[in-house]
């Protein structure tokens, strides 16, 4: 990828900020035509639109300049027209982190929660007769490349849990319809779907302490770069300070998987006794199984000397011994309703940006001391998200 005009760096493909400072010679900025992008990538204004469009008589590495120019000159293609002249693929992409784990982990997240994302996609293009196009990333500049290269064979993209950052997102935007699931709501440029992680995390903190009396809360995190993680981390944190009473025992940044649970357990159980947590509430329940076989190994036992609490509602949650308390996120509405939202932006991308938070319920089991499960309300101390 060739930096915006702004950027420096050394020289690239097209010789930045050589190409830069030509760029500026000519006068050529963010309000660029699709001639000037022809004139300055050498080929024909035919060419520059079957780029733009996603046509596939286009050479690999003309494609490639043509792309380059349209990055380094800011040009957007104007959404309404290109709805209207271009023929539709009948595509939709969705793009997921590949592992955000550098251990390897049989039961990863993303084989879990993608999953069932992914069964609310093909239900939604399923009933319109569209495909889809998978694809798993590794986060930075290769999965912007690569999701440069998936917006020329689909006509949206659903991106999860924050692959790329606002920037690369805005440049994404400009050229095809975008909508994320499980990414920051703050997302000015694309539409998001989001489960309510606040209300959630909240409702679990308001069980531990109101219904159990736990006091002193360790806490492990998803990785930061994950939108969901830090808000969960957040409102965890913000839920805490409501209880006098409480006070937070700790904190570990996981990875969202079962041996990055089992790290945080490794560090509770290197602590001395007497600083030892009542409850662990982690991030997602991948950690909170790890957590739970590496302290029941130790000798400690759940709930009776420490609760232990997840996030997701996973099926093997269920199948733990004691079963683990978590929070019910939709996945499967997840991946419906931003597919859903991502349809209705393809058919007319004027549309307002759109944020769309789906509800959350804490299901209490055995693992926080409680006799029986079953689903609760998700609200917490002055909850009002």
């Amino acid at each position: 990828m060739v930096p915006g005009p702004a950027a420096t760096g050394p020289p690239g493909a097209l010789g930045v900020p050589t190409e830069q400072g030509r760029l500026a010679r000519l006068g050529l900025g963010s309000t660029s035509t699709l001639y000037d992008v022809a004139r300055v990538a050498g080929v024909s204004t035919a060419t520059v639109s079957r780029v733009v469009h996603g046509h596939d008589r286009v050479r690999p590495s003309t494609r490639q300049r043509v792309l380059e120019v349209i990055e380094a000159l800011g040009y957007v293609p104007d959404g309404a027209a290109q709805s209207l002249s271009r023929q539709r693929k009948e595509v939709v992409g969705l793009a997921a982190v590949e592992n955000r784990s550098p251990e390897s982990v049989v039961e990863q997240t993303i084989l879990l929660f993608v999953d069932e994302v992914l069964r609310g996609v093909e239900a939604s293009v399923g009933k319109i007769g569209w495909s889809l196009l998978i694809s798993f990333l590794q986060g930075g500049d290769s999965a912007y490349k690569r999701l440069q290269s998936m917006s020329g064979k689909v006509d949206g993209l659903l991106i999860a849990e924050g692959i790329v950052g606002s920037a690369e997102l805005e440049r994404l935007a400009a050229r095809l319809p975008i909508a994320l699931v499980a990414g920051s709501t703050d997302e000015p440029s694309v539409d998001v779907v989001d489960a309510d992680n606040r209300a959630g995390t909240r409702a679990l903190v308001g069980h531990l302490v109101e219904q159990h009396g736990r006091t002193r809360l360790f806490y492990v995190a998803g990785p930061s770069e994950a939108p969901d993680a830090r808000v969960r981390c957040s409102a965890f944190a913000e839920a805490l300070a409501e209880y006098q009473e409480a006070a937070l025992a700790g904190s570990f940044e996981g990875r969202f998987s079962e041996f990055s649970g089992q790290l945080a357990a490794r560090d509770i159980l290197a602590r001395p006794r007497r600083e030892l947590p009542d409850a662990v509430v982690c991030g997602n329940d991948q950690m909170a199984i790890g957590v739970m076989r590496e302290l029941m190994a130790s000798g400690l036992r759940i709930p009776a000397d420490v609760a232990v609490v997840g996030f997701d509602d996973i099926y093997v949650g269920t199948l733990l011994a004691p079963p683990l308390t978590t929070v019910r996120q939709p996945m499967r509405l997840l991946g419906e309703r931003a597919c859903s939202i991502l349809l209705d932006r393809i058919a007319d991308p004027s549309l307002p940006h759109r944020v769309e938070l789906l509800p959350t319920e804490l299901v209490v089991r055995e693992s926080c001391g409680c006799r029986s499960g079953g689903p609760a309300p998700s609200s917490g101390p002055g909850d009002g998200s």
